[in-house]
């Protein structure tokens, strides 16, 4: 018997639409209780990570607050199984004016329907190279 998918594309871009919403309720109700964020940015090789659902809203809420204009589009998305990715390219402005525009991604893995990992990725923009 073949395994059914518990994710979709339209899963992935519902997610996306509730980032660009800036509503972290609707953003949170796709994670599990037990969901992890890896942050492109942190003291460890996989950047900052945080576990567990209230672990995670505070992550993102650092996030929105650190580009309170955050926008993710040109994005594509496709998954495998219980396994998904999200390119898109971000744009914002920090909280002292400066714009951010980046090319990243998401690794999402599920677990019945629902978000146990989101790890991201943003490329490293480097003006003088």
């Amino acid at each position: 018997m073949a395994k059914r998918q518990s994710v979709s594309v339209a899963t992935l871009k519902a997610i996306a639409e509730a980032f660009n919403a800036h509503d972290l309720d609707a953003i949170m109700a796709f994670f599990a209780d037990d969901c992890s964020l890896d942050m492109p940015r942190g003291p460890d090789p996989w950047g900052k990570r945080f576990t567990g659902k209230a672990a995670v809203r505070e992550g993102l809420a650092i996030r929105l607050k650190g580009l309170p204009d955050v926008h993710y589009s040109d994005d594509r998305h496709w998954v495998s199984g219980d396994m998904g990715v999200s390119e898109w390219l971000l744009t914002g402005t920090t909280p002292d004016g400066v714009r951010i525009q980046v090319r990243g991604c998401d690794h999402w893995e599920f677990r019945d329907g629902k978000v146990i990992r989101k790890d991201s990725y943003w490329k490293i923009v480097d003006k003088s190279a």
